[in-house]
């Protein structure tokens, strides 16, 4: 094997790594949370890795496992070790809960043959939403704002009907069975939603997975399904503190709306029905999954206290902060590996 394919691989590996131990979360965060007390973590792993295995066996059988995502971006010849950079700068901040956007952080690395040399117009790409870095900016703002505003009109219309009456009434025993099948069912519509936004942020250290051979396809496969034991295993990570803070995310009934709402955000995105954020190019499902939250939030916290306290604007400032940190990391590391690389 040569220095290229032990660095696809590498990256591959350290790729599925950081984007399980930080993306995931997002999406099975509440799912987790709901459950961790009352069922076993080998049990949920089974039901999202089953999931996973469809999806993409589905996306292979179709020659396209990211589904359109990186349609527009062009593979290197051969891989380098700068190609590594991304990931591990990925694994260093997800260890300290900071939420990062990977769409960002690992894509805008395969875009830099459209990168220009000089450091003002690099800068000037990130408002031009014609470019690929542009184009995903553009389209991860939308989700966030989108899922926001979709939050919040939503719970301030239902906060009266649902969360204040999860929150006095506990669930009864004769009730869970049903709630349990709406929530798992939300969670696998929400779960497959993302898998088809977030395998381009892995796939694009497999050439887009378009030419991997069976026997590679399924080391690919084994690989991501080890690395979700493993954040199941741990119960999320420092990511999950991020959901659990939330108001009654471990309410499965609540977690049930959580995820079915994430879910049809994503779906729109994915389709771009409305054609105004750029078709299938990558967008940051981070950045949705946080819009989504802080909207909530605030709406929730409207209905039961009729107040927004400073606590909670701090706590939404902190996380949109921490995505933005993100993004700013993003392009930093896309100057430097520009320069490195020519």
């Amino acid at each position: 094997m040569d220095a290229s394919a032990i660095f696809m691989w590498v990256g591959f590996f350290l790729a599925a790594f950081s984007v399980v131990g930080n993306d995931v979360i997002q999406t099975l965060g509440t799912f987790l949370t709901s459950n961790e007390r009352r069922v076993e973590w080998w049990v949920l792993w089974l039901y999202a890795a089953g999931i996973l295995a469809v999806v993409l066996i589905f996306g292979y059988a179709q020659q396209d496992v990211s589904f359109g995502r990186l349609a527009k971006f062009d593979f290197p010849i051969t891989y380098q070790w700068y190609h590594l950079l991304p990931p591990l700068t990925l694994l260093i901040i997800t260890r300290v809960g900071i939420p990062v956007s990977t769409t960002f952080m690992v894509l805008t690395l395969f875009s830099l043959g459209d990168v220009p040399n000089d450091l003002g117009a690099i800068l000037g790409q990130i408002i031009d939403f014609d470019s690929k870095l542009g184009g995903m900016i553009k389209k991860s703002l939308f989700g966030y704002i989108v899922a926001f505003a979709a939050a919040f009109v939503i719970y301030l219309v239902i906060s009266t009907l649902t969360e204040r009456y999860f929150i006095k009434h506990p669930l009864k025993k004769k009730h869970r069975i049903w709630w349990v099948v709406a929530q798992w069912a939300s969670t696998g519509f929400l779960w497959s939603q993302w898998l088809m936004q977030d395998l381009a942020n892995l796939y694009v250290y497999l050439n887009g997975g378009q030419q991997l051979t069976p026997t590679s396809f399924a080391v690919s496969l084994l690989i991501v399904v080890g690395l979700l034991a493993v954040i199941f295993y741990l119960r999320g990570g420092r990511i999950q503190e991020v959901v659990r803070l939330k108001t009654n995310t471990a309410d499965i009934r609540s977690a049930t709306f959580i995820d079915f709402i994430y879910g049809i955000i994503l779906y729109i995105f994915k389709y771009d029905y409305f054609h105004i954020w750029g078709g299938k190019i990558p967008m940051s499902t981070t950045w949705v999954f946080i819009g989504l939250l802080a909207g909530r939030e605030l709406a929730i916290r409207l209905r039961l206290e009729q107040k927004i306290s400073k606590h909670i604007r701090y706590m939404i400032i902190k996380d949109l902060g921490k995505i933005t940190f993100g993004l700013v990391v993003s392009v930093f590391l896309v100057i430097i590996i520009k320069y490195i690389s020519v």
